[in-house]
């Protein structure tokens, strides 16, 4: 079953270009990118937090975030993911990104379905750069937004930060059928920082996939290392972080 629009495969060389424009890290947003009723199909059958098996742990710098990365054979969402790990969807995106060998991750390590609810943020960070099971190097981001009528009022936004110049390069809103796609290396700093004012039933819903390779350029290699945080909002910013690392500390001492 196909669900990206073949537009993706047929305007690659433009896609390229515009990955190419981007500094000092580079991205991509494709509007459309699944075949609208393929869209509609998932949107249809994706999850409340209160269904299956999420993830919702608290950290200092994350919260009201919901992880799910485990289907049944007959999901859609199983099917979904199957064809953003094919070797078909591998070429399109090698020959985009120009990150060749690319490789998926069949697990799904830290991607899957996300969900935020109301107060949910993510800090700016960078990400792990080496998988925890596997010792592949992580080399590229791609997520999928299924929120339809998201108003900017929301907040929830995918920001992308040059952090040398303290500039935002991207602030991209999570609407129906976007997808957002960017590299990971030591200076693609993204993240949803401001809290969630969506109203009572209206969460923040995406698909991501990572992708990794066996080794990276010279130039990008540093020692392993987990997600590195910065705080992009001041004494803001830290105030959120305080009452996010007692509600982590409230949820681990009750268990």
């Amino acid at each position: 079953m196909k669900f990206v629009d073949s537009r993706f495969r047929e305007t690659k060389e433009e896609l390229k270009r515009q990955w190419n424009s981007k500094k000092p890290f580079r991205f991509l947003v494709v509007d459309d990118f699944l075949i609208p009723e393929k869209a509609e199909e998932i949107l249809k059958d994706y999850p409340a937090v209160d269904q299956g098996e999420w993830d919702g742990t608290t950290y200092i710098n994350q919260k009201n975030k919901f992880q799910q990365r485990e289907f049944g054979s007959d999901s859609i969402f199983l099917q979904v993911f199957q064809e953003l790990n094919s070797p078909d969807f591998l070429k399109d995106i090698e020959y985009i990104t120009g990150i060749e060998n690319l490789m998926p991750d069949e697990k799904l390590f830290g991607g899957g379905l996300h969900q935020s609810l109301a107060g949910a943020f993510l800090d700016v960070h960078v990400d792990y750069n080496i998988h925890p099971e596997t010792k592949l190097h992580r080399r590229l981001n791609i997520l999928i937004y299924m929120n339809k009528d998201w108003r900017d009022e929301y907040e929830g936004h995918l920001q992308l930060w040059d952090m040398e110049e303290k500039e935002m390069i991207g602030n991209i809103a999570p609407v129906f059928n976007r997808m957002a796609m960017f590299e990971t290396n030591e200076i693609s700093f993204h993240g949803h920082p401001k809290p969630l004012k969506t109203p009572q039933g209206v969460t923040r819903r995406s698909m991501a996939a990572y992708y990794y390779t066996a080794s990276r350029p010279a130039s990008e290699i540093v020692s392993e290392h987990n997600t590195i945080y910065v705080n992009t909002e001041g004494l803001k910013g830290k105030t959120k972080n305080l009452f996010s690392g007692l509600k982590a500390l409230t949820e681990r001492f009750f268990r």
